[in-house]
């Protein structure tokens, strides 16, 4: 993984609580052997293994581009259905600032948005 990846996936807060719960990495000695994955690897790992499990009890397939096998080039037409759909529902007025104090009542709007939209795009 990535530094970056790795930042997003277990940020500072998260990796404050887990160094409280977890004992320390003890110290390799020099010399062979393969290196260590951080322990902030391991967090972000099964983070992503736990969001992978939990997406596809959903029936959803995830997908990540591995290094040296697939361009994430290739993602851009599974993230362009989701940043279309995102940008139809800021059309909406009522969602694009939240204005409802409780999240029943923004969720309820996202749910009358995305019913909206759904039959605008099946009575094409």
């Amino acid at each position: 993984m990535t530094a970056a990846l790795v930042e997003r996936m277990a940020p500072d807060d998260l990796w404050a609580l887990f160094q409280r719960v977890v004992p320390p990495t003890p110290v390799r000695p020099q010399g062979g052997g393969h290196r260590r994955r951080g322990d902030r690897e391991v967090l972000a790992d099964t983070i992503t293994a736990h969001l992978r499990r939990w997406l596809a009890s959903r029936g959803i397939p995830h997908r990540l581009a591995r290094k040296g096998i697939e361009s994430s080039g290739h993602l851009g037409r599974y993230r362009w259905v989701v940043e279309r759909t995102v940008s139809w529902l800021s059309g909406c007025r009522r969602l694009h600032r939240r204005y409802e104090r409780k999240p029943e009542h923004f969720l309820a709007f996202t749910a009358i948005a995305a019913t909206l939209i759904c039959h605008r795009r099946l009575t094409k």
